[in-house]
């Protein structure tokens, strides 16, 4: 019989093969390889390949192994009391389906092999999961502060999941940006590349904006992303020459001083299960003093 491993939320989009070595012991690439080939090691008992990323509720068979020796014994967390009190001003709603935060610049959602803590770390701990377990149903990037749904159970997860897939959650983003644009409004439409085992994989990528205020030297965009790109919208702005400020990754021009990446997921809406919503997420101070400074407008956010 195989050993079953059901991955938690915090597993959520990692990599089969990066999955294995957080989580056993003295695997090599080569030997996960051939495990997977050979169908030592599958995924909802079935074969894949190791650029496979785990979804919500998959389930890890591993066939002829000893476990004993390979299973990392883990302890976890002890809570991180400063910040899970940092983190609680920052809850938008709370009910018995999921949690609404505003999540913090800087703060990973979920755990990697070089991240020391992360969100699910610290609900996971906190007062809000005691009976039940935070479900990843969508992300946003580290830098990238903003709001952020998680599920607390598995009927919820799957609902959301379900909505984001088929495009019915209706996301808002603000961005900061170097330079200027000359239509205050349109649609943003190409294919983005992301490379996978050293291959080019092409993805239509779509997100609306209009032009909220500008200056001499920025842009205060508000964004639509109508697809779910990986760093769509950065991308997007930096294609039209107005890259976010505060993004060393596809801004060239890295500034001496380090500045907090001038993104926001500002609001977010859906209906379930017939009730609708609509959650806004502060902007961080750091966003708003930036914006003073530069007399950019104010109003609504």
């Amino acid at each position: 019989m195989p050993k079953v491993i059901t991955i938690d939320s915090s597993s959520i989009g990692l990599r089969i093969d990066r999955w294995i070595k957080i989580n056993l012991l003295k695997i090599p690439q080569s030997l996960i390889e051939k495990d997977l080939r050979k169908g030592k090691i599958k995924v909802n008992n079935k074969k894949t390949k190791s650029s496979y990323k785990l979804n919500s509720f998959d389930k890890i068979y591993l066939y002829n192994i000893n476990y004993k020796n390979l299973i990392k014994k883990t302890k976890k967390p002890s809570p991180k009391i400063i910040v899970i009190k940092e983190t609680e001003k920052d809850i938008i709603e709370n009910n018995s389906d999921f949690i609404v935060i505003n999540k913090k610049s800087g703060l990973p959602v979920q755990g990697g092999t070089k991240v020391k803590e992360n969100l699910i770390n610290i609900l996971s701990n906190s007062s809000y999961f005691v009976n039940s377990k935070p479900y990843i149903v969508h992300r946003i990037d580290k830098d990238t502060s903003g709001v952020l749904i998680i599920a607390k159970n598995r009927e919820t997860a799957q609902q959301l999941t379900s909505l984001f897939r088929i495009r019915k959650i209706h996301k808002t983003y603000l961005a900061l940006s170097f330079g200027h644009i000359q239509k205050s409004r349109d649609l943003i439409e190409n294919k983005l590349i992301r490379y996978e085992k050293n291959k080019k994989i092409f993805e239509k990528a779509i997100t609306s904006y209009e032009v909220a205020d500008n200056n001499s030297n920025y842009t205060l965009f508000k964004l639509n992303p109508i697809t779910g790109r990986k760093h769509q919208i950065r991308k997007h702005l930096t294609d039209l020459n107005c890259p976010i400020v505060g993004d060393t990754k596809y801004f060239i021009n890295k500034p001496k001083k380090k500045v907090e990446l001038m993104l926001h997921a500002y609001e977010i809406k859906f209906i379930l299960n017939g009730k609708k919503y609509t959650f806004k997420a502060n902007l961080p101070e750091y966003f708003k003093n930036f914006l003073i400074k530069n007399n950019l407008k104010q109003k609504d956010f």
